[in-house]
């Protein structure tokens, strides 16, 4: 991607004045240093939004959100940073200079273009097909499945006929190289070196991005002997499954209107539910729902009620989900169907009110897992109990908060019948294991975030000149394993391009980053005043790591059966001691 010059990037936010911008979207009043609003992006009744003027960020006390101008317009407007900048450009009036971009790059954004053309021009001509006199049949199919004209129209259904090459000659007839063709996933070449379409006699679902283009099909089979059921296009240079999810261009309005998603599975499971009217509903077109694609579905909710099938696949699918989206920051609940009956099928037969009861009557997903994990053993015995216990322990992994897990222990004793000391033991082994493991999609809480790492960041911010000074002393290694490490090595690296501003600080940190230092740097002064002192915590800490992982190396050699060499433990011993000396040294 194309990138523009930096120079233009920060003359436009000095343009771009923040609190103007926002003004746009929220009512704000100023609060001495800092103007107060209700936050846009949650519910709320008192003003927990935060704009500070003088340093360019704005941070929200209720839901943790934050960034600099550009930020709020890619949440705000659900847009990339390009778009964000050319909207600013525009709003204040700043001409807006030629990507910097290679010739590679020129030619890799080229050619996505050419793509998304290509799918737009397919999902035309599948339509055209679906409506023509010979699809009938197909028309016919899909009325039985009861799918109205509107929504056949809304999700863009089409029909790809039984010709070999029908797609192909009408798109080489518009310009397009069978090169491209191919590349696109359209056509398939065989052994013998012919080129044939992907899609033959099928009904055919345009995948969208959330933005509304058309980057790949699903192929629904028509026949009964037609193998596979489902025909997707392959991954392309504009499309990966894994970052995809069906629907979202349809449902992002109500998903974040209603505060809540509905998940399904299926491309028939999200038609019918968005039919009966639950509009904010997305699919995860049959694939375990991935980290990417939850990421994608925070920008608009930070809850999911799961409807999945209800058989064995189903549900077992429905319990990774919910770990994962649990780790990703979302409120979870698990909507249960009868048995045999799919999302598609359930609305169908019981329409829509018994379905939005369904997800009124939804389970938090820990008593979901609870339930479904009880259901493998006879808790009427005390080997039966045991190993329930057993088995529940590792979903308390998956528990991002103490207030959950300790719920979560009562719920596991109620149920086990034992007291809740006889699990906080094993429960606590599972927790400092997990805070040792902690997945990179988290966002570290300002509790994780030491005083002196706090301190830092505030400073960077507000006092950058000496905090710098204090972060390049820092080694390398004084930053592994910190909550804030990112930042800190980001704001390193920036300095010693002779890039660092607190503005290009924020400009260039992640979404969950940019909650993190804003959350820091809206407070009303430091945790610490002198960075240099800040500097050797850090050191000191890590030094303390490394002194206690030698004793432990220590005490393992010194209790094996046949001992160890002397001059192992002996050096072991001399770096521990030249360890202590530094760190008596920092305090």
């Amino acid at each position: 991607m194309g990138l523009f010059p930096q120079r233009f990037v920060e003359d436009l936010k000095q343009h771009a004045d923040i609190v103007t911008v926002i003004q746009d979207y929220v009512s704000l009043r100023k609060t001495g240093a800092t103007y107060k609003g209700l936050c846009p992006f949650h519910g709320e009744k008192t003003p927990s939004f935060h704009v500070n003027r003088d340093k360019g960020f704005f941070h929200c006390f209720g839901c943790g959100v934050g960034g600099d101008v550009f930020k709020f317009l890619e949440l705000h407007e659900k847009i990339g940073f390009q778009e964000a900048v050319k909207q600013l450009a525009q709003r204040f009036g700043v001409p807006v200079p030629e990507l910097e971009q290679s010739d590679e790059q020129r030619a890799g954004a080229q050619e996505r273009e050419t793509l998304l053309k290509i799918h737009e021009v397919a999902a035309a001509w599948f339509t055209e097909q679906l409506a023509s006199a010979p699809a009938a049949r197909v028309r016919a199919l899909v009325a039985d499945r009861d799918v109205s004209p509107a929504t056949a129209s809304a999700v863009g259904l089409g029909w790809a006929p039984p010709q070999r090459d029908a797609l192909k000659k009408a798109l080489l007839g518009q310009g397009f190289s069978q090169a491209m063709l191919l590349r696109a996933g359209l056509v398939v070449q065989r052994d013998d070196g012919s080129v044939i379409d992907r899609f033959r006699n099928r009904l055919m679902i345009p995948i969208c991005r959330d933005s509304g283009s058309v980057i790949a099909f699903g192929g629904r089979a028509l026949d009964a002997d037609q193998q596979p059921k489902y025909l997707n296009s392959p991954e392309t240079p504009i499309y990966s499954k894994g970052r995809t999810l069906y629907g979202l261009n349809l449902s992002k309005t109500a998903i974040r209107q209603g505060g809540f998603a509905v998940l399904v599975e299926g491309y028939f499971d999200f038609a019918q539910v968005y039919q009966a009217g639950v509009q904010p509903v997305v699919a995860s077109c049959g694939t375990a729902l991935t980290t990417q694609q939850a990421q994608q579905l925070r920008r608009f909710t930070g809850k999911v009620v799961l409807s999945f099938d209800p058989d064995a696949a189903g549900q077992a699918a429905a319990a990774k989900s919910c770990e994962m989206l649990v780790e990703e920051g979302f409120e979870v609940n698990v909507a249960t169907l009868p048995a045999g009956e799919d999302p598609d099928m359930f609305v169908r037969k019981h329409g829509r009110d018994a379905y939005s009861e369904r997800l009124r009557r939804s389970q938090p997903y820990l008593e979901y897992m609870l339930d479904r994990t009880a259901a493998g053993f006879d808790l009427r015995t005390g080997e039966g109990r045991a190993s329930f216990v057993d088995a529940a322990l590792p979903i308390l992994d998956r528990i991002p908060d103490r207030t959950r897990q300790e719920l979560f222990v009562k719920e596991v004793a109620g149920r086990a019948g034992v007291s809740e000391d006889a699990i906080w033991p094993r429960a606590k082994k599972a927790v400092t294991s997990r805070l040792h493991s902690p997945s990179t999609s988290q966002l570290p809480g300002l509790n994780q975030v030491t005083k002196a790492e706090k301190g830092l960041i505030w400073l960077l911010i507000h006092q950058p000149e000496q905090a710098l000074v204090a972060l390049a002393a820092l080694a390398p290694a004084d930053l592994e394993g910190l909550a804030s490490s990112s930042v800190l090595d980001l704001a390193r690296k920036l300095n010693d391009d002779k890039k660092f501003s607190p503005s290009v600080l924020l400009e260039q940190l992640s979404m969950a980053e940019a909650q993190l230092v804003t959350g820091i740097a809206s407070e009303g002064e430091a945790h610490a005043h002198d960075p240099a002192e800040c500097a050797r915590i850090l050191t000191r800490r890590r030094y303390e790591r490394e002194r206690t992982t030698i004793q432990r190396e220590i005490d393992r050699l010194q209790q094996q059966p046949n001992g160890s060499g002397p001059e192992e433990v002996e050096a072991l011993l001399t770096r521990k001691m030249e360890l202590i000396r530094k760190i008596e040294g920092l305090r």
